[in-house]
């Protein structure tokens, strides 16, 4: 699990193809490999994925078809930029929300408007992903836990305020319209609607 606080900007090294539709990818990140362990859980761009190596400032992980077709990891280049966390400790505080890094789609940044002490980006998701989206509620953007400004259903649009440090310290102070990012939705809402829709279902069979 994760808090949605990103550590540090890591860079990817290389990104080689398995056999099998896999990959292993190997990112640079001196401060969550300071006591990064084989089989322990870092974020990658809102991504959960296993260390499978470290070495010199690096960790390596590999990644599965399901994530490369999911994430944007899939187009991932030697050279990117990528928000890295490590995954919280019982001890830490919570300062974002609960992520599981377990990335529901991928969005599009529509629209950047700077303003003079933060920055309102717009992001366009499919219906599946905005339907669990709501104003005032989290949502992980790369891995970035944020508050959602406003829901514009008939943009297919969510808004988003970025904080100077958030755009300084994460990878959304470099994106540019059209690039992908990955999302990940409140898992709250994910339970209750399964809730709801098994109550649903048990009372049409009474």
């Amino acid at each position: 699990m994760f808090t949605g606080i990103v550590e540090e900007l890591g860079t990817v090294e290389s990104l080689d193809l398995l056999e099998g539709d896999a990959a292993r990818l190997t990112i640079r990140g001196p401060k969550v490999t300071q006591d990064a362990a084989h089989g322990d859980s870092i974020s990658v761009n809102g991504c959960c994925l296993t260390v499978v190596g470290t070495g010199d400032g690096t960790f390596t992980a590999d990644v599965m078809r399901e994530t490369l077709q999911r994430t944007s990891l899939g187009g991932a280049t030697k050279g990117a930029t990528v928000n890295l966390e490590r995954a919280v400790t019982a001890h830490a505080r919570l300062g974002g929300h609960i992520v599981q890094g377990h990335v529901d789609g991928v969005g599009t940044i529509a629209s950047r408007e700077p303003a003079e002490h933060w920055e309102l980006v717009r992001v366009a998701a499919g219906p599946e992903i905005l339907k669990y989206v709501a104003e005032k509620g989290s949502i992980a953007v790369d891995g970035v836990s944020l508050t959602v400004t406003d829901v514009d259903d008939a943009t297919g649009t969510f808004g988003i305020s970025l904080i100077p440090t958030t755009l300084e310290l994460t990878v959304l102070g470099r994106n540019k319209v059209g690039d992908t990012v990955n999302l990940e939705v409140d898992v709250i809402a994910k339970y209750v609607e399964r809730l709801l829709t098994a109550q649903s279902v048990a009372g049409g069979n009474e």
